[in-house]
């Protein structure tokens, strides 16, 4: 019989733990939250003290009883899951569900999933936290509050389905008014002049023009950068200044939530929302041969730059053996991290440096390798030397004129053997490197320097950028919106509700999403403030500290949000009924057509409704101008009228519909050509979409045969076993391909 019983979070945990400990434990997992606010309801008491009513999960009422089980032969009970908010409010529902009444319950934290650090947390366990659990219970119904109530204000206004969030609404505005920004920008000339100059020692160099009698250089004009250039030519070109400094590039601190999102965009490609999962697993734990599951990296929701003194001292002896002591700082480099964070957990790195990335390679899928070599790298590089640099500046006066060549050469390279941080292409910050590579001949004040050329190169002001996944996790955090562990969710969240798209790499706002911000701006300003939304997140911390209590902190929320609600379902915007004219006719009656909303978004009907019901798609041209959708024809025939069948676009994907709509109603899905694979079926693939939007292609007889691919599938029989079609993949690291989807079959071919 089992002495001890320990509940985890997640079932991937259970494999790794069980392996450090002997029979005298049983392990048991929660497979995330087991309860929450109801959802046919608020949930809510608002006049009674906001109490709150949790509800078992249905999905998690099997789990519930195998727990009540485990805990019945147990004398001990450990509570296990991760080490944050949402962990502690699982352990708390846990306690609540089991009967620990004659039981010994503790509180465990697992920062990773080291043998080492799980026997230490058994060895000094500790009690349930009410502060943290009283600052996740705060956030979460700050959320049902804020969503259930602003919600059906939208589906009334606006379209049934949507939805509003405390922290992703305001997501939504930042990238908003960025897009409003980028409208509103007006793009300005200006001119740039560079100098091709020779010294008395070689090689010649380039400086570029910055400053005109003491005044940043700015020119307008072509014709004021020709009369420019004319004088300089009948100028002399004489060395003001040289200035020589070495200059060091520190490494940067290992990895927090947000800079591993951050570097992981920018160097891997990966979304935010891959990061974390990857991660997580990682931390929970790899098999990884003889050893069995090992948890490879600490815990992955972290705001801390904080590293144990075991790991610095194992971090220091392996730079030594590896690198050798010229790479070795004469103590550890220890990093501060920000005022706001939380600072419960260290920063990320890996669990044990027993385990380099290239001696595991085999044991990892290529994603779970590149993040673990990501993370392995940058936390090996904290605790080098810095990169040493030379740099050279000359200055040179033309008259009126100052130019600038600026150079720099490495000297030692440093931490930069091992790890260098990625920028944005349009950050502003300058980079330790900048220049490097540049050589310029040694000058000396005074000398006359010939100038051989002059290039006047015309530019653009240019529109502040949009944000990409990298770029908006860093606003966010920069703006205290949201925290570590919300950040991926946030960037899914907005997207899934069609308010964004990432289009080749950068947020884009849809329609809808500029639409519905705009209202809530206007209606709920307190909501969608950056600034309130921040004080927000400071005060869960606060609540957690210990220095707010959970009703008070309702409570400050609660009265001017009110307010605000009951202001909108008076005075916002109805969209619904909103109809602007157009000058096109409808088709049908001849009246004139207007555009309004519906489900799918703005579409134009007849004004003559209900008597007309004709309705029809439009594009807005370059020039603004509303034009008909033409529809995609079809060489299929109507089965009920014999009229042609269009391709339309319909909640769940593309279908085949009836030109002669609304006479005749008749639709069928719009099929690939392929026929099921699924023996004896003689089903079609078709085109169709999940309910939030995305493609895949199932069999025409669902729910009879339930067959279905994502991969668009291509009419062609695999040449290796003879599937009866290939598939489209495309892969950022590979491109387009051609694939078998018979999972035992590797052919693969580019496209």
């Amino acid at each position: 019989m089992s002495q001890s019983l320990i509940i985890v979070e997640s079932p991937t945990k259970v494999k790794t733990i069980k392996k450090y400990l002997g029979a005298d434990f049983d392990v048991k997992a929660t497979s995330g939250h087991i309860k929450d606010l109801p959802k046919s309801s608020i949930g809510i008491d608002i006049d009674n003290n906001f109490e709150p009513t949790y509800t078992v999960i249905p999905s998690k009422k099997k789990n519930i009883s195998e727990l009540k089980k485990a805990a019945r032969s147990a004398d001990t009970i450990y509570l296990a899951p991760d080490p944050d908010r949402e962990g502690e409010a699982i352990a708390w529902h846990v306690a609540q569900e089991i009967d620990t009444s004659k039981k010994d319950v503790y509180r465990i934290l697992f920062n990773d999933l080291t043998k080492q650090t799980v026997l230490a947390s058994l060895t000094h366990p500790g009690t349930l936290d009410t502060k943290k659990y009283d600052a996740q219970q705060t956030r979460r119904m700050l959320d049902r509050l804020v969503g259930y109530q602003i919600s059906p204000i939208l589906w009334e206004k606006v379209k049934r389905g949507l939805s509003a969030g405390r922290v992703q609404s305001v997501a939504v505005r930042i990238i908003c008014d960025r897009e409003k920004e980028i409208q509103a920008f007006v793009s300005e000339e200006f001119w740039t002049i560079t100098a091709l100059l020779d010294g008395k020692n070689p090689p010649p160099f380039e400086a570029r023009l910055i400053k005109i009698a003491g005044k940043k250089a700015k020119i307008s004009t072509g014709e004021e950068s020709e009369t420019i250039c004319d004088e300089l030519k009948r100028t002399d070109f004489i060395v003001s200044s040289v200035t020589k400094k070495e200059t060091k590039g520190q490494s940067p601190p290992p990895f927090t939530t947000s800079k591993l999102q951050q570097e992981s965009s920018r160097k891997l490609r990966f979304s935010a929302k891959k990061t974390m999962s990857l991660a997580q697993k990682l931390y929970e734990g790899i098999d990884i041969g003889t050893e069995g599951s090992v948890g490879l990296i600490t815990y992955m929701r972290t705001d801390s730059v904080r590293i144990a003194d075991e790991a610095l001292n194992n971090a220091r002896a392996f730079i030594a053996q590896a690198y050798g002591d010229a790479y070795l700082p004469p103590s550890p480099r220890r990093f501060k991290s920000s005022k706001s964070a939380q600072d419960a957990h260290e920063a990320i790195r890996p669990a044990s440096l027993s385990h380099p990335p290239g001696d595991i390679k085999q044991y990892l899928g290529r994603d779970e390798f590149r993040l673990y070599q990501l993370i392995w790298n940058r936390f090996i590089a904290s605790q080098m030397k810095p990169a040493l640099f030379d740099r050279t500046t000359i200055d040179i006066t033309a008259g009126p004129y100052l130019f600038r060549a600026a150079g720099s050469i490495m000297k030692f390279p440093g931490y930069t053997i091992v790890y260098n941080e990625s920028r944005d292409k349009d950050s502003p910050e300058p980079a330790p490197d900048d220049n490097l590579g540049v050589t310029l001949p040694d000058c000396s004040e005074g000398e006359t320097v010939r100038l051989s050329a002059l290039t006047p190169q015309q530019n653009f002001t240019q529109p502040p950028p949009r944000f990409s996944e990298a770029s908006l996790v860093k606003e966010l955090e920069e703006k205290g919106i949201g925290r570590p562990s919300t950040y991926a969710s946030i960037l899914s969240t907005i997207q899934d509700r069609k308010y964004v798209a990432l289009n080749e790499g950068r947020f884009h706002p849809t329609e809808l999403g500029m639409v519905v911000n705009d209202l809530l701006v206007e209606n709920f300003p307190n909501i969608l403030d950056v600034q309130f939304t921040a004080s927000m997140e400071e005060n869960l911390d606060r609540i957690e500290e210990g220095t707010l209590s959970l009703l008070d902190a309702l409570r400050s929320f609660y009265e001017p949000f009110q307010s605000e609600l009951n202001h909108a379902k008076k005075n916002m915007r109805n969209v619904k009924r909103e109809e602007t004219p157009t000058d096109i006719t409808c088709d049908k009656c001849g009246s004139p057509m207007v555009i309004k909303w519906g489900k799918n978004g703005k579409f134009l009907a007849c004004s003559n409704y209900p008597e007309c019901k004709s309705t029809m798609n439009f594009v807005l041209t370059e020039g603004g101008k509303i034009e008909k959708s033409k529809p995609e024809s079809t060489d299929v025939v109507c089965d009920k009228c014999g009229r042609e069948m269009i391709i339309k676009e319909g909640r769940y994907g593309r279908f085949l519909g009836c030109s002669g709509y609304p006479e005749c109603k008749h639709t069928q899905p719009l099929t690939t050509g392929i026929h099921c694979p699924n023996e004896g079926c003689g089903g079609l693939l078709a085109e169709k979409r999940t309910r939030k939007g995305k493609t895949f292609y199932g069999c025409t007889n669902y729910p009879t045969c339930k067959y279905a691919i994502w991969n668009r599938p291509i009419k062609e029989a695999c040449p290796l076993c003879g599937f009866p079609f290939l598939v489209e993949k495309n892969l950022r690291s590979k491109g387009a391909s051609k694939a078998c989807p018979n999972k035992d079959c590797n052919y693969s071919e580019a496209l």
